[in-house]
Parts: structure tokens; sequence; C-alpha cells
């Protein structure tokens, strides 16, 4: 049975797309079966990948409505294991064509039943707001990771995400698991980063990743590739911090 994590926080560039991209690059060449599904707009998960999102006939909009089934919407990568389902801007339309439909919050998790245990793990971008997309992403998932960038505004809004979650579980979803708050975007030059590492680990704990993903060029280069950090620079910095997440991640679901 694969396991459902969404990448959410409504905060933009906290790192959501760059962790949903590499993590499940990550995972693919540790040999897990990986899906990942662009429910961001912007559609950088798919364009991160390679995948060119202005020839996108089916996605995540048509997998939504319910027009098509999953599995018909899947698309191979060039990523060692790992499958997506990508956006396209036309992805906007679907919180008002959902406005009016019945049980519109479950629309993802109907959709995915048929797929669930063809993966692994099955990676949701969400988009960097709390409407109808994420909703159905957090209703969708058994779990949720929340990227928390090393930098000032940080714990800004945590706890409205926090609370949205607690609302979901209490209406939607009950079996929804906090999987681990990931700290990104950390210079340990900056005695900013070290402040706020400090802060999230003092309030939060056990629920914060060991892992910590480091600011790196080559990250932020390997999106306009079209690759992953693992296929851009297996070498780098970036690279290394995503496989160790991903270990970390497959040692706490062991």
């Amino acid at each position: 049975m694969g396991k459902i994590i969404a990448i959410a926080n409504q905060k933009g560039g906290v790192g959501k797309t760059t962790t949903s991209i590499n993590l499940a690059a990550s995972l693919g060449v540790l040999e897990k079966r990986v899906l990942l599904i662009d429910a961001d707009p912007q559609a950088n998960a798919s364009s991160g990948l390679g995948i060119d999102v202005e020839t996108v006939e089916y996605g995540t909009y048509q997998v939504l409505e319910h027009s098509i089934s999953a599995k018909e919407a899947i698309v191979k990568t060039t990523s060692p294991n790992v499958d997506v389902i990508p956006a396209h801007i036309d992805l906007v339309a679907i919180e008002i064509e959902l406005v009016d439909k019945s049980e519109r919050e479950y629309m993802l998790k109907k959709s995915l039943v048929e797929i669930k245990n063809d993966y692994d793990y099955i990676i949701i971008d969400c988009a960097p707001s709390l409407g109808l997309i994420t909703l159905n992403s957090l209703v969708a998932a058994d779990s949720v990771i929340i990227p928390i960038q090393c930098e000032y505004f940080a714990l800004e809004g945590l706890g409205k995400l926090l609370n949205t979650i607690k609302s979901v579980q209490n209406i939607h979803n009950s079996e929804l698991d906090i999987e681990g708050l990931l700290l990104t975007m950390f210079d340990s030059r900056l005695r900013l980063s070290n402040q706020v590492v400090d802060e999230v680990r003092k309030h939060f704990s056990s629920m914060v990743f060991d892992t910590i993903i480091r600011r790196n060029t080559r990250l932020g280069e390997a999106p306009s590739y079209g690759e992953s950090i693992i296929a851009y620079d297996a070498t780098s910095k970036g690279a290394v911090n995503y496989l160790n997440l991903a270990q970390e991640l497959l040692k706490k679901n062991s």
C-alpha cells in the first residue's frame, strides 16, 4: 500500500516544489516507486522534471474534475522510478468549478484509490495557498511535510497551517499525520538561520526532521534544466541533503 505525502505550506518560496521534486527523485534512486502529483497551477514541479507544460493534455485538472482517471494522466519522467501527474495553468479554474460540487474536498482522494497500490510513495506538491486544491491534497494524504525556510518570517503563518491541518483531521481525514517539519534554505554563516533552527526545534522537537536542507546554488539551477538535483549534480550539498531526507523518511516509515 503506497503512502501519500502532501508537501504543504501556504507561504510561497519556502522550498515546497524543490522538496517535492528532489524527495521524489531521491526516493526513486533508492529504488522506491514514486508518483509526483503537481497540485500547483504554476506547474513548476512538472517543468522541474522536464515536462513541457504547454503540451500537457491531461493532468491534475482533469483528475480533480473526474473527466479522466488518475492512471490516464500519468506521465513517465527521465528520473528513475518517478512518474508525474502534471499541472497546467488551467488548474486555476478548478477552485471555481468544484465549488458547487458535492463532496468537493474528496475529488483527489477518490481518484487516487485505483493507483495507490501501484506506488511506494505518492508525493503531492501543494499550491502556496489554503484553497480547495490544497484542501483536496490534505484530505487525500496520509501525512504532510511542512517546509520552513530558515528566515525571519519562518514561523509566520505556521499556526494557521497547523489549524487547517487540525480542521482537516477533525472533519475530513482523521488519519492525517504530520510527517515532519523540514528546515530549508539554511545558511550556517547567518546567525538568524541558526536562531530559527533553535526556535523550531525548541517548540516542535520530535516533529522536526534531523535533515536540514542547506542553501545551495546547484539546487536553484537544476529546475532550469528540467532535472532533479540528483540528475543535475549528484555530488552537490543539495543532492546529499535530499538523499539524507529520503533515507530518514524511509527509516521513519520502515
